[in-house]
């Protein structure tokens, strides 16, 4: 299996509400050049509830951290504030980090020294254009006893050939 390189964006902001909107357009631009372009949409969302809840929670005033960090096969996406209140799961109202948990496989919250982090991940397979960092392939026989397909059977090991007497001999 080959896994494209770590890419990882990350920027501190203010969480003002004219801010919401930009981060918003600047991760959807970092989507599409990672050629994420089918997770743009509900990571957007996940990032607008986050940075909204900080906006509304914490202030607009205080600093908060974006992070994505794509390592081939999952995108995680995190937001740091500083706001000493930790959030919580209301799934009456079906806002917060109920929507964050729609858009997500994983979702969590941190505490930290200084606030909290909150993060969500989402399972991404890598485009075939990804510029990939080739790994040994398996053998034959190998593949085969590891990754047996639905209509395959392992194959046996083959024990190696016997010698061959010389031509002479055999006449």
């Amino acid at each position: 299996m080959t896994v494209p390189l770590d890419r990882h964006y990350e920027v501190e902001l203010h969480a003002s509400a004219e801010r919401v909107s930009q981060i918003r357009r600047i991760v959807a631009a970092h989507l599409r050049y990672w050629k994420l372009d089918l997770h743009v949409a509900p990571v957007s969302q996940g990032i607008d509830e986050l940075l909204t809840n900080v906006h509304r929670h914490v202030g607009d005033d205080n600093r908060c951290i974006v992070e994505l960090r794509w390592t081939g096969r999952h995108l995680t996406t995190s937001v740091e504030d500083n706001g000493p209140r930790m959030p919580r799961l209301l799934t009456a109202g079906g806002g917060g980090l109920a929507r964050v948990a729609a858009v997500s496989d994983s979702w969590g919250t941190c505490a930290t020294a200084e606030g909290k982090v909150i993060w969500f991940t989402r399972s991404v397979e890598a485009p075939q254009s990804v510029l990939r960092v080739p790994t040994i392939p398996l053998t034959l026989v190998g593949a085969a006893q590891r990754h047996p397909g639905p209509d395959r059977e392992f194959l046996p090991v083959l024990a190696p050939f016997p010698a061959r007497e010389p031509a002479a001999a055999l006449v």
